[in-house]
C-alpha cells in the first residue's frame, strides 16, 4: 500500500508469461496476464507467483481465455501458480477460462498462503471444447490440485483428475453429467460465511455451495458451455468480491 491505493512491490516477467498493469479507477491493483506464445502444450512450463503484501489489494486475471492445445505422447504441460495474502491484504485470482482441446494434456497446481485476516477470492473456470465450432473432448489428461494454507495450516484441498476417455468422464452424473464447462470458486476469509446463501441465490441449480469450516467457502458449478458459464459465474464473482468483473472478461 502506498497511500490509498495498491501498487507494484516487486516485478519479474521472463518467457512467454508477461503482466500488463491497466489503469484502474480503484485502489486495487490489478495485472493481466498474458501468454505470447498463444497457448499451453505438452512439454511447456509455466510457473506465476503472485503476493499481496499487508493491506494491500491485488487482482490478478487474464487478458484472454487460455488455451490448452494437443499435446504428444508423453508430454503435459504444467502450470504452477503460488499466491501469498498478508496480514489485512486481499488478492482476487480471476483468470479467464482454460479452454482444452482434443488430446490436450495439462498438470496444474495452485498453492496459496493466507495470514489470519486476509483474504482470497481464487476461480478456475474450464471449458472442454469450443461447443460452438463443434469441438468436443474426447481424449486427454487433466490433472488440477488446489492446497489452500492459512496461517500455515492446510485449510482446503481439492484433486480433480480426467484421463483418457475425457468425454466419457464427463457424461457420468457424478462427475459433470454431461457439461461441457465446469468452474471452481473459492473464498477464504473472516466474513466468508456471511456470503454463503447470497452466492448459492446467484448459482441457483448450475452448481453448489459450502461452508467447507468457519471462514473457507467453497463452489462448483456446472454449464453446457462457456457462454452459459459465464452467465453464472460473473454474478458470482462479483457477490463474493463486490466489484465489477475486470474489463478483460467483457472485451
Amino acid at each position: 500500500m502506498r497511500g490509498t491505493r495498491s501498487r507494484i512491490g516487486e516485478l519479474h516477467q521472463a518467457g512467454s508469461m508477461k503482466l500488463l498493469f491497466p489503469q484502474a479507477r480503484t485502489p486495487a491493483l490489478q495485472a493481466v496476464s498474458l501468454n505470447t506464445a498463444g497457448g499451453v502444450t505438452g512439454g511447456d512450463r509455466f510457473h506465476l507467483s503472485a503476493s499481496a503484501e499487508p493491506g494491500a489489494h491485488l487482482v490478478v486475471t487474464t487478458q484472454a481465455a487460455e488455451r490448452i492445445y494437443r499435446a504428444q505422447p508423453g508430454e503435459t504441460g504444467q502450470v504452477r501458480t503460488s499466491l501469498t495474502v498478508g496480514e489485512g491484504g486481499r488478492l482476487d485470482w480471476l483468470p479467464q477460462e482454460t479452454i482444452l482441446y482434443d488430446h490436450a494434456a495439462v498438470d496444474r497446481r495452485l498453492e496459496a498462503e493466507i495470514r489470519t485476516t486476509g483474504r482470497l477470492l481464487a476461480v478456475e473456470p474450464l471449458v472442454f471444447g469450443r461447443t460452438a465450432m463443434g469441438e468436443m473432448v474426447e481424449t486427454g489428461h487433466l490433472s488440477d490440485r488446489w492446497r489452500i494454507f492459512l496461517e500455515g495450516e492446510l485449510v482446503f484441498a481439492d484433486n480433480l483428475r480426467l484421463e483418457g476417455a475425457v468425454r466419457a468422464l464427463l457424461d457420468r452424473p457424478g462427475v459433470a453429467n454431461g457439461a461441457a464447462a465446469m468452474a471452481s470458486l473459492l473464498l477464504v476469509s473472516p466474513d466468508a460465511e456471511r456470503f454463503t446463501e447470497r452466492l448459492r441465490g446467484v448459482l441457483g441449480d448450475a452448481g453448489g455451495a459450502s461452508l467447507i469450516r468457519p471462514g473457507v467457502l467453497f463452489a462448483r458449478l456446472l454449464a453446457r458451455d462457456g457462454y452459459a458459464l459465464r452467465q453464472r459465474l460473473i454474478p458470482a464473482i462479483e457477490a463474493l468480491s463486490g466489484d465489477d468483473i475486470p474489463k478483460t472478461w467483457t472485451l
